[in-house]
């Protein structure tokens, strides 16, 4: 009992002065500090009440002279109040410091001070309460009516529901739901993980049972479930990322995942611009390991840059990249998988560097910013040696396609033969057979001879349902961004969509 006494008391001191920095959680600063030690903090007004109770007010003055600007300033932060259980601890804390027989004018004081305190606290369940403002402002949100905004709109769905179910005979399966104001969603998703965290899940199940790998079906039940519109408030973000993360490590970088992190991507970017005419948060609170430089580049829309130049910000992207991945002295940028983590949400740049290569093929040298970012995107586990065979691997594919193109007997089966034949004749890893493929995809989308016979390439490609499915995918994925981007190119649009309704009527 000692120990913990004095290991509280080493506590105190840490949080008095936590709570002199933070304030009012006026600025960016301190308000990301003071989200990061919530969890904390909130044990250490546990651990309080449970030091508190056991004493009566003059012990607890005595033992904590400042007790009284400790909570006092505990009051006056609205993340704390909002978070989790803090603000009922709090009050049990203040309960602990009330004498109900006052001996003296100070214990009266100190009474009445308590009370007081209590007062603020329990007002700011009432909506016209300045904390309440002060917290959904410190969020960029106005909170005028919130609360009755949101009991009625629930009172009047679960009549609307109740109603349904009456005539239906309480037949349920037609998953009736209360529906919420943004607003209201956001502040639940803030004040209650679990629930955020159930959303993403339902989010995900949706995904996982939809019977076509249809990305604009997919960007639809994006924007259904409101996650992109919430994550323009960091902490949703991170915690949504955070999922998008572990799904892609646990099924080892699905390609179904991929796609629907980068639509999620896609979609929060596009209500982060419609939301913010002027940033409310910095970049790097959304991702804090990243560089911002590299966030920057990788945020230009490339619908927004002349289709000429794109070059340009690729050539950035890639070199940015390889002085981060292959410099080990960057380690504040994080790792290999870090960098490949971020370059995967904005995954288009790297499809349109595939595309840079094939629609230049046999005209000049392919560019070895390029050929890194293609081999990096690929296969970030690779280290430089691996990754510099790849390239190479690469840029024979690159070389045999140009000589074909212009070989008077072209066919599928040569075409064939350059995506899976190495230099030296041997069978190349999955990694890299899996992007030799893309390219030969897009070499069949864009060069006319390849448009020509790509059934019959395509036939000969789709050996296995795997193959088929990734090939399904990147055509379901290049005509999504080619719509995004405004990609005129009819003759590549039409097969590819002919292509694709081929290939799902198969499966």
């Amino acid at each position: 009992m000692a120990q913990d006494s004095v290991g509280l008391s080493s506590d105190y001191q840490f949080w008095i002065q936590k709570l002199s920095v933070w304030k009012q959680a006026s600025t960016l600063e301190t308000q990301q500090d003071t989200c990061l030690y919530l969890p904390q903090f909130q044990e250490f007004l546990r651990q309080m009440y449970e030091a508190l109770k056991e004493m009566d007010s003059n012990t607890v003055i005595e033992r904590f002279p400042t007790i009284g600007q400790l909570l006092a300033k505990t009051c006056r932060n609205p993340f704390i109040l909002a978070y989790d259980e803090s603000q009922k601890i709090l009050i049990w804390c203040l309960c602990c410091l009330i004498n109900k027989d006052p001996q003296n004018s100070g214990e009266s004081q100190l009474n009445s001070w308590t009370r007081g305190l209590l007062s603020r606290i329990l007002a700011a369940f009432r909506s016209d309460i300045k904390e309440v403002d002060l917290f959904t402002q410190g969020l960029g949100y106005a909170p005028a009516d919130y609360y009755p905004g949101l009991l009625k709109n629930m009172v009047l769905s679960l009549v609307s529901e109740l109603r349904e179910n009456h005539l239906n005979g309480f037949n349920t399966q037609s998953r009736k739901k209360i529906c919420l104001p943004v607003s209201a969603v956001l502040c639940l998703w803030l004040r209650h993980l679990p629930s955020l965290e159930k959303a993403v899940l339902h989010l995900f199940e949706k995904l996982v049972s939809s019977e076509r790998n249809c990305l604009r079906r997919i960007e639809c039940f994006m924007k259904d479930s409101l996650l992109p519109e919430a994550a323009c408030h960091p902490a949703i973000f991170r915690v949504v990322d955070e999922m998008f993360r572990y799904a892609l490590l646990e099924t080892e970088g699905a390609p179904e995942v991929l796609a629907a992190m980068q639509v999620f991507t896609r979609c929060f970017v596009e209500a982060l611009e419609k939301e913010n005419q002027q940033p409310k948060f910095a970049l790097k609170t959304y991702f804090p390991y990243a560089s911002p430089s590299l966030v920057m580049v990788l945020l230009q829309r490339p619908k927004d840059i002349p289709q000429g130049l794109w070059h340009r910000p690729l050539k950035r992207i890639s070199e940015m990249l390889k002085e981060i991945v292959e410099d080990e002295t960057q380690g504040s940028s994080g790792g290999p998988f870090e960098n490949w983590f971020l370059l995967a949400h904005f995954g288009g740049w790297a499809d349109i560097a595939a595309e840079q290569l094939l629609t230049s093929v046999g005209d000049a040298e392919p560019p070895e910013a390029l050929l890194w970012l293609l081999a990096f995107s690929s296969s970030p586990g690779d280290g430089p040696q691996q990754r510099a065979q790849t390239m190479v691997e690469v840029k024979a594919v690159l070389s045999h396609l140009g000589r074909l193109l212009r070989s008077p007997t072209l066919s599928a089966g040569n075409l064939l033969a350059a995506a899976e034949e190495s230099r030296e004749g041997d069978p190349r890893p999955p990694a890299c057979q899996q992007l030799t493929r893309r390219l030969l995809l897009n070499f069949l989308l864009w060069a006319p001879g390849g448009r020509a016979m790509a059934r019959d390439v395509i036939t000969l490609m789709a050996r296995t349902d795997e193959i088929m499915h990734e090939i399904v995918g990147f055509l379901d994925q290049t005509l999504y961004r080619w719509d995004h981007l405004g990609v005129d190119a009819p003759g590549s649009r039409k097969l590819a969509r002919e292509l694709l309704a081929e290939l799902r009527g198969q499966a």
